[in-house]
C-alpha cells in the first residue's frame, strides 16, 4: 500500500513537474517565459486580448482569435539582426514534443505555412507579431535569426495548440485528492491489512 502511496505522489509531481515547463524552445522560468536560440534568449509572450484580456500565455492559447506574440531580447546583438517568425501547422510525427531538428523533416514548409513575416532589426528591442487564428488546432513557431557578424544561424522551435480546451488549475489537484480518497477508502475496505 505504502509502494502505491508512493507511486501516486511521484507520477503526480512529475505531472506538475511536467507542466510547468514549456515545450520546444520556450521554458517557463517561474515570473517569465523565456524562449532561447542558441546563445540569444529573449522574454517571450502570447496575448489574446479579444478574448482574454491581458492574461498572458506561454505557449497554448484558449481560443481561435486575435493573438498577440511579443519577445523582449535579453541579448543586445540580437537587436541588430533580421528575425523570421513562422507559424505553421503541425504536421510533425513529434507533436508537442518536436525540436529545431525535426523542422527541415516536415519539406516544404510553404505549404504548412499560416503566417510568415520577416522583421527587420529592432533597436528598441521588442518583437510583437499580431496573428488572427482561424482554425483550432496545433500549430509550430519558428523563428529564425542571424549571428550579428558570423555566417551562422540560430533557430527556436515551439509548438503550441489553439482553441483547445485546457485543463484548469484546479483539475490536477482536485484529480490527486481523488486519488488519493480511493487509496485511502480502498485501504479502509480492506480492513486496514498491509498490502
Amino acid at each position: 500500500m505504502r509502494a502505491l502511496l508512493l507511486f501516486t505522489i511521484l507520477m503526480t509531481s512529475q505531472v506538475w513537474s511536467g507542466m510547468a515547463f514549456a515545450h520546444g524552445s520556450v521554458v517557463d522560468e517561474g515570473e517569465a517565459c523565456i524562449i532561447r536560440m542558441d546563445f540569444y534568449s529573449a522574454h517571450f509572450t502570447v496575448f489574446q486580448p479579444k478574448t482574454s484580456g491581458h492574461r498572458e500565455f506561454c505557449e497554448d492559447l484558449p481560443d481561435v482569435s486575435e493573438s498577440v506574440f511579443v519577445l523582449e531580447y535579453q541579448h543586445d546583438s540580437l537587436r541588430e539582426v533580421p528575425i523570421e517568425f513562422r507559424i505553421i501547422r503541425n504536421s510533425s510525427r513529434y507533436g508537442r514534443f518536436v525540436k529545431p531538428e525535426h523542422i527541415a523533416e516536415l519539406g516544404n514548409l510553404e505549404e504548412l505555412t499560416v503566417y510568415y513575416q520577416t522583421v527587420a532589426p529592432r533597436p528598441d528591442g521588442v518583437l510583437t507579431v499580431l496573428h488572427e487564428f482561424t482554425q483550432a488546432g496545433d500549430y509550430i513557431g519558428i523563428i529564425n535569426a542571424p549571428h550579428p557578424s558570423l555566417d551562422k544561424h540560430y533557430q527556436a522551435v515551439f509548438p503550441f495548440s489553439v482553441g483547445k480546451a485546457l485543463l484548469p488549475g484546479w483539475a490536477l489537484p482536485l484529480g490527486a485528492v481523488a486519488l488519493l480518497a480511493g487509496v485511502i477508502g480502498f485501504r479502509r475496505k480492506s480492513g486496514g491489512r498491509k498490502v
